[in-house]
């Protein structure tokens, strides 16, 4: 599920941003992501 959810921000979000900026945004989404799936896994190990 997240490796999903990541592929369809990014997906998402590059239209919205320029050339340019996509190399850092995408670094940016990246580690957001990692963090939000992060969390995710530890609140499924708490159930």
């Amino acid at each position: 599920m997240a490796k999903k959810k990541k592929a369809a921000k990014k997906k998402a979000a590059a239209p919205k941003k320029k050339a340019t900026k996509k190399k850092a945004a995408k670094k940016a989404t990246k580690k957001k992501a990692t963090k939000k799936a992060a969390k995710k896994k530890k609140a499924t190990k708490k159930k």
